[in-house]
């Protein structure tokens, strides 16, 4: 399936080397030069995945993250010069999916789109298809219920919105509520991919998730397990 992905980037030489990659993989692209740009482009069309530099005129990127994540869930790869511990924790807990930092490799630029568009193109195809009804393979702990096969979450009987990402750390947690998980492990069977070493990545989506579940149910349902990793709190 050919996805439309938004670059949106004020180097052109940049922009133009990103949307090449791409091309060749036979996705179709937008060039996008300015936040302001950006906006106006996201206001008249559809994109499977956005690509975003955050140092960028007009509106910056940060303000276009908050404005993407107020309407749409679609997959953000946040690919910056901007490479400090709290540059990154604050793009993925705004809603970024990914976060890589120039300069780049082509190969893992590629990876990181697709893996992206895989859990996407999965959260879709799910939502689709499935009943709203309680199933026998729904998850259900304290006040929360988790729907796999439509990919909901809901506290109290409220949906709670979480990125693809957070969604496939929460329900891997919940099929196994026993098993206390490194951060490496969780990695590596949510991406499906080569474990990148940027260890906070998922201590951020769980914070994430923790946040926006509290925002219905105080009680804890994710524990951390000190110096080795984490596990759903069952207690």
């Amino acid at each position: 399936m050919e996805a439309n992905i938004l670059v949106v980037e004020d180097d052109e030489d940049i922009n133009l080397i990103v949307r090449r990659y791409l091309e060749k993989e036979n996705y179709k692209t937008a060039g996008a030069f300015s936040g302001t740009e950006a906006r106006l482009l996201l206001s008249m069309n559809t994109y499977d995945l956005i690509i975003l530099d955050l140092m960028i005129p007009g509106i910056t990127g940060e303000k276009l993250m908050d404005g993407i994540r107020g309407q749409s869930n679609v997959p953000v790869l946040i690919i910056s010069a901007k490479s400090s511990l709290e540059d990154k924790v604050g793009m993925l807990k705004a809603g970024a999916d990914d976060y890589m930092t120039k300069p780049f490799e082509r190969e893992e630029v590629l990876a990181r789109v697709e893996a992206l568009l895989r859990r996407s193109r999965l959260s879709t195809a799910t939502a689709n298809t499935a009943a709203n009804s309680l199933s026998k393979a729904d998850y259900v702990l304290k006040q929360l219920v988790l729907k796999p096969s439509s990919r909901e979450v809901l506290v109290k009987d409220n949906p709670v919105e979480l990125t693809a990402y957070e969604f496939d750390i929460l329900c891997f947690l919940m099929k196994n509520p026993d098993c206390v998980y490194t951060k490496e492990q969780l990695y590596q069977e949510v991406w499906n991919s080569g474990y990148y070493g940027e260890d906070n990545t998922i201590n951020v989506h769980i914070s994430n998730i923790r946040k926006k579940i509290k925002e219905f149910d105080d009680e804890s349902y994710i524990k951390t397990v000190w110096g080795i990793g984490f596990k759903i709190d069952n207690k």
